[in-house]
């Protein structure tokens, strides 16, 4: 009688064992289902994120002229008096934007631009901006905000000289200057949100046109 007790108790153990065991095996397996799920989301969630980016990169490096975002600005939202437009023009090598106007340094003002905003980030792995601009031979800035500009005259400026005839000009992010103490004196690259063509400074007839504005 002892005997088949004690066999009793024997085959109870190990089949209580036995279930344990599938039991930790299951919620294993559950587990590192659940592991690789996730996984599997997340690589397919980077790819996306790296197909975009690249994507944004590739379309900043060729030309942001394809943009639709470029904006005409004044110096009368400030109370100035400069007059002037933007638009899409056709030339022979392609669209290209025309900044023209009358610029007026009465009542504090000075200048006329059209801006184009940008994602966060895009700039980071480029060292400067290229232009392809065609003008009346006369000076012109390009202003770059970033996130140290908080107010409107916080910004980072590079000049060049619009001929009348294409050219390439390359601007390096090191030679752009800051327009005020009040901002960092190194232009942050990562934080650009915006770019802007600017004619600026002096009492004058603007007229500059832009075939491609882009990163290198």
């Amino acid at each position: 009688m002892k005997v088949m007790v004690c066999n009793f108790i024997n085959i109870g153990v190990i089949d209580i064992l036995k279930f344990c065991s599938i039991c930790v095996i299951y919620h294993i397996k559950n587990r590192i289902g659940k592991v690789m799920k996730l996984m599997n989301h997340f690589k397919i969630t980077t790819l996306a994120l790296f197909i975009f980016f690249n994507w944004i990169e590739i379309s900043m490096a060729q030309n942001l002229i394809k943009s639709e975002r470029w904006v005409y600005i004044a110096d009368t939202v400030m109370g100035g008096v400069s007059e002037g437009s933007a638009s899409l023009i056709d030339t022979p090598k392609g669209k290209a934007i025309k900044l023209s106007g009358k610029v007026s340094t009465q009542n504090n003002g000075g200048f006329i631009q059209v801006r184009v905003n940008m994602p966060r980030g895009v700039a980071s792995e480029f060292t400067g901006i290229k232009l392809n601009v065609k003008g009346n031979g006369d000076e012109y800035f390009v202003h770059i905000r970033n996130s140290s500009s908080k107010l409107p005259w916080q910004y980072y400026a590079h000049n060049f000289k619009a001929k009348n005839e294409w050219q390439e000009i390359k601007l390096p992010f090191s030679e752009f200057s800051r327009s005020s103490r009040f901002i960092k004196k190194k232009m942050k690259i990562e934080t650009i949100r915006s770019i802007g063509l600017v004619a600026y400074g002096k009492d004058y007839d603007a007229d500059v046109s832009i075939l491609n504005v882009s990163f290198y």
